[in-house]
């Protein structure tokens, strides 16, 4: 196979305010790139993966701002779609400092990746891959997206490549009984699944104590794997030798956006190499220094992942 993950997701331009100031009264933003499954496969190129993106964006400079980030790392974007009208996906990001959280302001109507179709999509690149890593966020946006989303699965699979899938819900794009009709197909075509304690709930009515959690959602869909975050409270993992979980330490946050998408691609590295406990360890040292910079893209080398001694998370 000419990659070792390939992806499908709408690039933004993430403007975040200052720490202590709030949106309405801000008078400086902070812009990087955003998107999660290019975050997952920028952190798997740096790991010396072979990787590409897909999205729909137009040439405009705001969209040249979030491709070249992305570029940098080494993320093949030969399948990209490029259109000469339309606007760029934004999202507002307010950081909140306790007892305020932070909060999130989506701008991302009427951008050319809402109205994406499977005929727009170079599939002779992106089905050269031995996984294909998809998002609840992007089956969100809209029925045509969703429909990109279940077509990359359903040929994925009839040609017999894995399947990564990161339910990553979000309440402000979509409702639970939404999700769960969309994704539940999705889920029971993965290898992997990624679904945390709080998304196992809402969206499946799934309810457990740690790797228990993880344990109902492995028997639900009948994934090989299936890794349930719980904030802080820890990491579980439901694989073929038992479950497993994992502790995690709180530390302060320099910026937290882009901290799990950090976390799937680390442990999609150990996946690739069939060992998943491995990529769980590299994950939750990954997630470390994704905390610690600006941006959702964690910048990182092998030589950093090779210092992995410890399972803990620091958060």
């Amino acid at each position: 196979m000419r990659y070792d993950l390939t992806t499908i997701g709408e690039g933004q331009i993430r403007l975040t305010v200052p720490h202590g100031q709030r949106l309405a009264r801000t008078q400086q933003l902070r812009m990087t790139a955003a998107c999660s499954e290019a975050n997952v496969a920028g952190l798997l190129s740096q790991l010396g993966r072979s990787t590409a993106w897909c999205s729909r964006l137009p040439r405009t400079d705001l969209a040249e701002r979030c491709l070249s980030e992305f570029r940098s790392v080494g993320i093949d974007m030969s399948a990209m779609i490029r259109t000469d009208e339309g606007r760029m996906a934004l999202y507002f990001m307010e950081p909140g400092e306790a007892p305020m959280p932070s909060r999130v302001v989506y701008d991302r109507l009427h951008t050319p990746f809402r109205e994406i179709s499977p005929a727009m999509v170079n599939w002779d690149v992106l089905l050269d891959t031995r996984l294909v890593f998809v998002t609840g966020i992007t089956a969100a946006l809209t029925e045509c997206t969703a429909s990109v989303v279940r077509y990359f699965v359903d040929a994925a699979t009839e040609r017999g490549i894995d399947v990564a899938l990161d339910v990553n819900y979000r309440g402000l794009l979509w409702s639970p009984e939404q999700a769960r009709e969309v994704l539940s197909p999705i889920a029971a075509k993965s290898r992997i699944i990624f679904c945390s304690r709080r998304d196992a709930a809402t969206v499946f009515g799934i309810e457990g104590d740690k790797a228990g959690c993880s344990r109902q959602v492995r028997d639900r869909f009948g994934a090989e794997h299936v890794v349930s975050t719980d904030q802080t409270d820890g990491v579980y993992h439901a694989g073929p030798d038992g479950e497993l979980n994992y502790d995690v330490v709180r530390v302060p946050v320099v910026d937290r956006p882009g901290a799990g998408d950090a976390f799937v691609a680390a442990t999609l590295h150990g996946f690739l190499d069939d060992d998943v406990t491995a990529g769980i360890g590299y994950g939750l040292q990954v997630s470390k220094y994704a905390l610690t910079h600006h941006g959702d893209l964690t910048y990182i080398n092998p030589e950093l992942l090779a210092l992995a001694k410890t399972t803990d998370i620091i958060r």
